[in-house]
């Protein structure tokens, strides 16, 4: 599905990671900040370009106006609520995104350094548009950056990433028109689920 990153928001970034640990057996290290946009992360790796990013308000930037533009500030605790997909295409992606009633918004460009002085860059659809509450991604485009999982502790394999929602069929072709294969199943409530496997069995965020 040309997943990039699958994203839990938590309300701080240990909380976030104590969870993570606990479920897959490895902490997650430190990513850095998001300069400017109030957050920060800690990161493993489902493969040399896929990874598992922890994201939470970061107390260094207190003055950032809220909502955030990942907006974990509003979680009571962690859990998997956003994703990210792979496009190096992505305005044109935009456009056809628009012309079938889907708005990714503007490309938007992106970077953070991390805490070995890299500064990683990247163009990425705008992350406050959430198409069905976040359950259809935004896209990203690391260009000609060196890809963040890359080096990352491993958060075991990622087995599958699916969705619950009321009105499967309809999110499923929603996710057609962005060129997804994403399935869904019946859900009293829309929310992202992710199997991944890891040496002690697989787990469900």
């Amino acid at each position: 599905m040309h997943i990039d990153h699958l994203i839990v928001g938590a309300p701080s970034l240990k909380a976030g990671a104590d969870y993570i640990e606990s479920l897959l057996g490895q902490r997650p290290t430190y990513g850095g900040q998001h300069p400017g946009l109030g957050t920060h992360n800690t990161l493993l790796a489902f493969g040399p370009d896929s990874y598992l990013e922890i994201i939470a308000p970061d107390p260094a930037q207190p003055d950032v106006p809220r909502p955030l533009w990942i907006d974990a500030a509003r979680l009571t605790e962690p859990r998997l609520f956003r994703w990210a997909a792979k496009s190096d295409k992505l305005p044109d992606l935009c456009r056809r995104a628009s012309a079938a009633g889907l708005p990714l918004g503007e490309v938007l460009p992106g970077s953070r350094q991390r805490p070995d002085g890299q500064l990683l860059s990247w163009q990425l659809t705008d992350p406050r548009i959430e198409l069905e509450g976040g359950l259809l991604p935004f896209f990203v485009d690391w260009g000609d950056s060196v890809h963040p999982a890359q080096g990352l502790p491993s958060a075991g394999r990622l087995v599958e990433l699916y969705a619950e929602h009321p009105q499967p069929e309809r999110l499923r072709q929603q996710a057609e028109v962005l060129g997804l294969e994403l399935r869904v199943i019946v859900g009293a409530v829309g929310r992202l689920r992710a199997r991944i496997a890891t040496e002690g069995g697989v787990v469900e965020l």
